[in-house]
């Protein structure tokens, strides 16, 4: 009677914690503005307005940054095919892990950790900061998981010039800070931080 009773217990548990993670709409993989066009718009932007990314959009930004193509490929290039890079989600409900796959944001930390991602002061105001780690033990080594990282945020530069939004990748992060809130082990590295919203 004990064993049931723990059993389902630890059934509820589960079904809760995974109740916190957010499902995302399909992406949409078509349209969007001519490569050409959205190369002569890309642009750095430091100053945001608070108007929230609908569920579409958030889902499209993340598929055109690290969702799949192909079965088990990316969108984009990775050394060796190693795929060593999670992306993290930073929003205002929480930090979230997108799981390409599965097409949804797995909960990590709750709450609003946005000006944990950086010493800027527009961070803490603009809808979705993102983080890029890389697991090391996965990499090929150090060099290509800095390299497979700027092909996500170029790609995440290239959706917000698409969709007139705005972008602006950053190095200075306290990465400490971030490593202890994500609870990261010794083998992930925080390497960059970018933030995604819609321009004042």
């Amino acid at each position: 009677m004990n064993r049931l009773f723990l059993l389902i217990i630890c059934v509820l548990c589960s079904a809760a914690a995974s109740a916190q993670d957010i499902p995302l709409p399909e992406p949409v993989r078509t349209g969007g503005m001519p490569l050409m066009d959205a190369l002569s718009n890309r642009r750095t932007i430091r100053a945001y307005s608070d108007k929230a990314i609908e569920p579409q959009t958030l889902a499209n930004l993340l598929w055109a940054a690290y969702g799949f193509n192909r079965e088990d490929k990316r969108v984009v290039p990775s050394s060796q095919d190693r795929q060593e890079i999670d992306l993290y989600v930073v929003v205002k409900e929480g930090v979230y892990l997108y799981d390409a796959k599965a097409n949804k944001l797995l909960l990590r930390v709750k709450g609003d950790h946005r000006k944990d991602t950086g010493s800027q002061d527009f961070v803490a105001g603009a809808p979705l900061n993102l983080l890029f780690v890389a697991n090391l033990d996965k990499a090929s080594n150090h060099d290509a998981a800095c390299t497979d990282c700027g092909f996500i945020s170029q790609n995440v530069y290239l959706f917000c010039a698409s969709e007139k939004m705005a972008s602006v990748v950053r190095g200075g992060i306290n990465k400490v800070n971030i490593h202890k809130i994500l609870q990261l082990t010794d083998k992930q590295e925080v390497l960059l931080a970018q933030t995604v919203g819609f321009p004042q």
